[in-house]
């Protein structure tokens, strides 16, 4: 199908944040000819590599699948990349309700809710036997010292549902204030204290054919943990395990399309998944072979 004007038209929801402004500086370099890139976010500002970005509501808002259904019937796009975590469940709702088929790019519904929630994910891949650091609910403790001691070491607590690195934070002594705010919304994981790295993915919805691009994380937003501020790509077969391990866990959350995650390596040298994002991260421009993948994969 061709959009208005027989160009071609990519459409990408949270435009303005992190893991929107990636996908816009790849888009630019394409976006001559019979290619045009249209934002949509909650709060639009331009954005380099989009033609314009449009308002929609937020994801939680009751206006926000009339709102994102008019906006797809304006700009008539070839492809609808949602980028915002919190949206991935309700636009693949939204997706089969409207019938928007292959123009929607991304997992399922369920696949997309799993990966959302810090808890289910570590539950579904611990039970496919992919490797994650050992885990609990956070209300199983009555205290941060409890924590600890079943540790045997540092925590992570992490809000189950949260974009990023928001709210991660490392427990490592038993007056720690942040435990004030732990609840049964949190998750609870042991520390691993080696390098960490943010395996990019695409896994295709037809074949299952499966890209995979490893970077390493060379400087974290909060020193021990959060968002990469600076990513190093590595060579292709310098970290087999942890292409592995990226692989196996896309397969067991059964997810498709573009896969941003978070792995690190125990003090022995073992790669475990900390967290997995259905969607294209912030760092994305750094391995352009998802998009490239994508790009292929989708019908135009």
């Amino acid at each position: 199908m061709m959009s208005a004007g027989g160009r071609r038209t990519i459409m990408v929801t949270g435009a303005a944040g992190p893991a929107g402004r990636a996908l816009g500086a790849q888009l630019v370099g394409r976006t001559d000819g019979d290619l045009r890139a249209v934002g949509a976010d909650l709060n639009p500002v331009p954005v380099t590599g989009f033609e314009t970005v449009e308002a929609v509501p937020a994801a939680g808002d009751p206006r926000y699948e009339p709102a994102m259904l008019d906006l797809i019937a304006r700009v008539g796009p070839n492809l609808v990349i949602p980028t915002v975590s919190e949206e991935l469940p309700r636009i693949a709702v939204l997706g089969r309700a409207a019938g928007l088929g292959s123009t929607l790019v991304g997992s399922t519904a369920s696949a997309a809710a799993v990966a959302g929630d810090k808890l289910l994910t570590m539950w579904t891949l611990a039970r496919a036997d992919v490797a994650v650091p050992a885990f609990a609910p956070a209300d199983a403790f009555a205290s941060a010292a409890d924590a600890l001691a079943w540790a045997g070491g540092p925590v992570v607590v992490k809000p189950r549902v949260a974009r990023g690195g928001r709210g991660v934070h490392v427990v490592d002594r038993p007056d720690d204030p942040v435990w004030e705010q732990v609840d049964a919304a949190w998750v609870v994981q042991v520390f691993a204290p080696a390098v960490e790295y943010s395996p990019q993915v695409y896994r295709s919805p037809d074949t299952g054919r499966t890209v995979v691009v490893v970077l390493q994380k060379a400087a974290l937003e909060q020193g021990l943990v959060g968002n990469a501020t600076a990513v190093e790509r590595l060579p292709e077969g310098a970290a087999p395990d942890v292409a592995a391990l990226a692989l196996r866990t896309v397969e067991a959350l059964d997810l498709v399309g573009p896969v941003d995650m978070d792995v690190r390596r125990l003090a022995d040298g073992v790669p475990v998944v900390l967290e997995v994002n259905a969607r294209f991260g912030a760092v994305s421009a750094s391995a352009p072979e998802i998009l490239d993948a994508l790009l292929d994969d989708w019908p135009a």
